[in-house]
């Protein structure tokens, strides 16, 4: 938003460009879950494309962004996040766009800061991004341009180098000021945090899907599906996605054609999904576990309907769950 901001005050006509990858915060867990926010919710790239009034390009490359998660060259952050291989993507992608005929731009800029992440946002990683990703000295880095090389823009007097900033580490107070400066009063929270891939949990529930298939690989539906509800795997075989509120109930109810699903039948409670291969005792385990979520988990007996990818249904009497009886080793992700 800011290094939009800086080169559109110059007179440069900007376009922005967001990128789907399947593994975004922005506008899905966000939009499903039901708690109540003091915030309405909305995609951060359209809103702020709309305060910039700048044009919007939104590309899905949630499908070759696979080779990037799954084959990164720079290897993976602190979780399965790919960072600088990311980048390189996703400048590249951007710069193909920018030189399409029919679009014609000049250059690329980022909001990028050095020293502001530690995987792709130092000092030793910024030429490698420009370089990698074919974009070289057309990528122009507003906010800490000036300690950097002066890049084509600015050699060739598209950009006033002396209007760019010098930012550099962590602390987000410099561009806070500037967004002030800007009338800037509402942004996105300042340390970023838009990609599940950073976050361990995520991660973790990503590796188990490996593991359990016998297969590095993933479908759209599989990374969407480990954003929601508790993931517990009672066997090494199987699965339940449980749902923890009405919005991921909802969400949930759009996978029940493809998933053996359960539900309490005379208590309120989730919606599960079972993903894997199950038995009849592994049914009525998987159905203690989803009435122990329920409001009868404190009751002796209840039922538990349990739905085949076919549409035939069975209800079965269960004991729900103790506490104690949940190992916790079955809780994926934790």
């Amino acid at each position: 938003m800011l290094a939009a901001r800086v080169v559109q005050d110059q007179g440069i006509h900007v376009e922005g460009v967001n990128f789907f990858t399947g593994f975004c915060v922005e506008g899905h867990t966000h939009a499903i879950r039901d708690r109540k926010h003091e915030k309405p919710k909305r995609n951060n790239a359209l809103w702020v494309a709309e305060q910039l009034g700048i044009k919007l390009h939104i590309i899905d490359i949630s499908e070759d962004y696979k080779d990037i998660v799954l084959h990164p060259r720079h290897g993976y952050g602190q979780n399965l996040n790919p960072c600088l291989d990311c980048k390189i993507f996703m400048v590249g992608q951007t710069l193909k766009l920018g030189l399409m005929d029919d679009l014609d731009f000049d250059f690329v800029l980022t909001g990028e800061v050095i020293g502001q992440r530690p995987k792709s946002q130092r000092r030793e990683t910024m030429p490698i991004i420009a370089k990698e990703s074919g974009a070289n000295d057309r990528l122009l880095r507003p906010l800490c341009a000036l300690n950097l090389p002066p890049t084509l823009p600015e050699r060739e007097g598209w950009v006033d180098r002396e209007q760019l900033f010098g930012f550099h580490g962590r602390n987000r107070k410099p561009q806070m000021e500037l967004a002030k400066k800007f009338g800037f009063r509402d942004y996105a929270q300042p340390a970023g945090g838009c990609c599940f891939l950073t976050d361990e949990t995520y991660s973790n529930k990503l590796r188990d899907l490996w593991g359990a298939r016998g297969s590095r690989d993933y479908q759209l539906d599989d990374i969407m599906l480990l954003k929601i509800g508790r993931h517990i795997r009672p066997r090494p075989h199987f699965k339940l996605i449980i749902g923890r509120e009405e919005g991921e109930n909802r969400f949930l109810e759009g996978y029940r054609n493809q998933f053996t699903h359960l539900a309490v039948t005379n208590y309120p409670g989730p919606l599960a999904l079972i993903d894997g291969n199950v038995t009849g005792t592994d049914t009525e385990l998987a159905a203690r576990i989803v009435a122990r979520y329920s409001q009868g988990r404190s009751v002796d007996k209840l039922w538990v309907t349990v739905t085949s990818v076919t549409g035939v249904s069975q209800d079965i009497e269960v004991t729900p769950f103790a506490p104690y009886e949940l190992e916790p080793s079955w809780h994926v992700g934790s």
